[in-house]
């Protein structure tokens, strides 16, 4: 049996195996991940904490496995939840000050349903920006997780999924689900060095989510290995999961890999773009085709939000309109509530435009791929210092646009995507490249990602 302390270092694809193999036992496991919770630092990864929950279900595996009836490859394996997940008997508070003592769920989300049946094993519900409407992760409420790679200064998680990203990429839990409105599942992906997988809009049930936008809200993981996300994305749709080594990867030999010539390719830092380069070489080396060219469909999206606003605001505006516009407005995160009430100025023909045009877009792009992936930085730096954003809201405002530049189009245009880290840049902070394709084709995209992941990720946990 490998050393205790060397169970975090594993995938959950790996944990899995393990007790198959009755390598480890689910209570084991689960007491390591828990004391590993207890002993850290950083309190703010956390909002609620279910060990007592996670106990029973650890033994409930246990007992399951020792007479040869495991519910599958992920049986045993511990998960987290964001925040804006109902997981039965806890708040969901979506890290607003405003929900902190709404009462518990009286059920668990259907997502949530599904993996417990599939034997996983619930350890908590993380932070998050609050409604999950921020790419960089701070919170005024329940504080703001600290990333664990950073070595010189305090640096941001990335948001919305901060707790979810900080404590997958602290090997505080296997795999954390997060929700992605504009990058907020790849965001912290990417600032955490650990592989990203949104989904498109009706891959998952969103039942028991607390909602910022109904149309852009998805649901993804956050783990350290593509055949963690494949098997996950099987259980929470309430499929079987078979053994991942049995899965048929698609060859790279097989693949068309489109990197668009467009803004997304602007004002990359020096070690983004180098590594990025570099993770292009080795996809064409193992035998990927990849053509550079431009892709407007990109450049009029920008230009769309420009001119007319931003579709999460107009819903988020109007499903939270008494709370935005009553007594408790104050209480909200002061960034959070500007980038929401941006959107109460909109027209009718604002909203009219940004959905026709949504359609058309992706209509043209979907047709200009002709089965090619997308491939691009998934974020334009490295995660930046945490000490600067909070003392200026307006340069936060400037970062928090630079940072959901290269993610927000995909839930735009309705592009399952995958972020995988490749590289570290700046203080030696990790970067990320991440691959789209169109909606509907996640089974492609993540068989594809089993090769992607191999050639462009320095580590595969």
């Amino acid at each position: 049996m490998s050393p205790a302390t060397a169970l975090c270092e594993c995938s959950a694809t790996t944990l899995g195996q393990m007790l198959a193999s009755k390598e480890i036992d689910a209570v084991e496991l689960t007491e390591h991940f828990i004391r590993r919770i207890e002993a850290g630092d950083d309190r703010t990864v956390f909002i609620t904490t279910t060990f007592e929950r996670a106990r029973r279900e650890a033994a409930a595996s246990a007992e399951r496995h020792r007479r040869g009836q495991a519910l599958g490859a992920l049986d045993g394996v511990p998960v987290a939840w964001k925040d804006v997940i109902d997981v039965r008997d806890t708040p969901t508070t979506a890290a607003s000050n405003i929900y902190r003592d709404a009462a518990p769920a009286s059920a668990d989300a259907p997502v949530v349903a599904h993996l417990a049946a599939a034997g996983m094993v619930s350890l908590g519900k993380t932070n998050l920006s609050e409604f999950a409407y921020s790419s960089l992760g701070l919170n005024p409420h329940f504080g703001t997780p600290l990333n664990p790679h950073a070595r010189d200064c305090a640096r941001v998680p990335g948001g919305s999924s901060s707790g979810s990203g900080v404590a997958v990429g602290a090997r505080l839990v296997p795999i954390a689900i997060g929700t992605d409105t504009g990058g907020s599942v790849r965001t912290p992906a990417a600032f955490n060095g650990v592989v990203g997988y949104k989904t498109s809009e009706l891959r998952f049930d969103r039942g028991g989510v607390f909602p910022l936008s109904r149309t852009l809200d998805t649901i993804g993981v956050l783990a350290h290995a593509v055949s963690d996300c494949l098997l996950v994305d099987r259980a929470m749709r309430g499929l079987a999961t078979q053994p991942t080594a049995a899965t048929a990867s698609v060859p790279l030999s097989e693949v068309t890999l489109v990197a668009p010539d467009t803004a997304v390719m602007e004002a990359l830092e020096p070690e983004v773009e180098r590594n990025f380069v570099e993770s292009l070489r080795r996809l064409q080396e193992a035998g990927a085709r990849v053509v550079r060219r431009e892709v407007p469909e990109l450049d009029e999206l920008e230009s769309l939000g420009r001119n007319h606003g931003f579709l999460a605001s107009a819903e988020a505006y109007c499903r939270h309109h008494e709370l935005l516009e009553g007594p408790r407005a104050s209480e909200i995160d002061p960034f959070v509530f500007r980038r929401i009430m941006a959107a109460k100025s909109m027209s009718a023909y604002d909203l009219l435009r940004l959905q026709q045009e949504r359609q058309r877009l992706r209509e043209s792009l979907w047709a200009s791929l002709d089965g090619a992936m997308l491939v691009m930085p998934t974020i334009a730096h490295v995660a930046p210092p945490l000490a600067p954003l909070q003392a200026d809201i307006d340069y936060f405002a400037r970062v928090n646009g630079k940072t959901i530049r290269n993610t927000m189009w995909a839930n735009m245009l309705n592009m399952c995507g995958l972020a995988l880290p490749n590289g570290v840049g700046q203080a030696q902070m990790p970067t990320s490249i991440a691959f789209y394709a169109r909606a509907g084709s996640e089974d492609y995209l993540l068989n594809t990602g089993l090769q992607l992941g191999a050639c462009v990720m320095p580590y595969t946990g």
